[in-house]
């Protein structure tokens, strides 16, 4: 497969591409802030909700937001929105997190799948920026592989097999860790123009990448308390 470089038509376009680069990383790390807000909450007031209720409120809440976010997102009613939501996936985000606090070294696991996510990220995110190559080839491949881990995920519900709790989590890994490269490629060659739908995007990556591996770690290397 051979990959395509960027071409910038002029300075002022490459500058625009920066611009909009600048806002998202800007914009994604800011999202940062209600989603620890929203987890700290979740986890001190340990909430919980049954899968299927969880399931139908999480789409309900989620699809509803990106649709706003869409119809406003060339305002500042769309950061507000997007940041609302992080909030909202923050206090989501508290259930897996609770579930890795009752391993004796949870606190570490959690760390870990922090520190390896900021990783993923910024080694992708580079590579993608550095190299301007095109790899929006990716993008039918990683839209195929999204729906498969989602509707895995969904039949596990039913099934609770470990050994397909561990396949879904190694695929999504993959898949995620994919799309950060093909969503920062995406900015940097001209194919996402606004910055509030580009972190909403990268937002997604990352935090299915840190729930992925924090999955993998609680069942490679957790420690359950006596």
């Amino acid at each position: 497969m051979e990959f395509q470089t960027a071409t910038y038509g002029s300075a002022t376009l490459a500058a625009e591409r920066n611009r909009v680069l600048r806002n998202t990383y800007f914009l994604l790390a800011l999202t940062m802030l209600p989603t620890a807000a929203g987890a700290l909450l979740g986890v001190s007031m340990r909430f919980a909700m049954s899968p299927w209720m969880g399931l139908l409120l999480f789409l309900g809440v989620s699809f509803g937001c990106f649709f706003a976010i869409e119809k406003t997102k060339n305002s500042s009613a769309g950061v507000f929105i997007l940041l609302g939501w992080t909030g909202f996936m923050g206090l989501w985000l508290s259930q897996i997190l609770q579930v890795a606090l009752r391993f004796s070294n949870g606190a570490s696991l959690i760390g870990t799948a922090a520190i390896g996510t900021a990783a993923i990220f910024f080694t992708l995110a580079t590579v993608a920026t550095v190299t301007k190559k095109d790899f929006g080839f990716l993008g039918n491949f990683l839209f195929v592989g999204a729906i498969i881990v989602l509707l895995a995920a969904i039949a596990n519900m039913f099934f609770a097999m470990p050994a397909l709790h561990l396949a879904i989590s190694c695929v999504a890994l993959l898949v995620f860790s994919l799309y950060i490269l093909y969503d920062v490629s995406q900015i940097v060659n001209g194919g996402e123009t606004n910055y509030v739908t580009a972190t909403l995007q990268l937002y997604l990556d990352v935090y299915n990448v840190f729930v992925s591996l924090l999955n993998l770690l609680m069942l490679l290397s957790g420690n359950r308390r006596d």
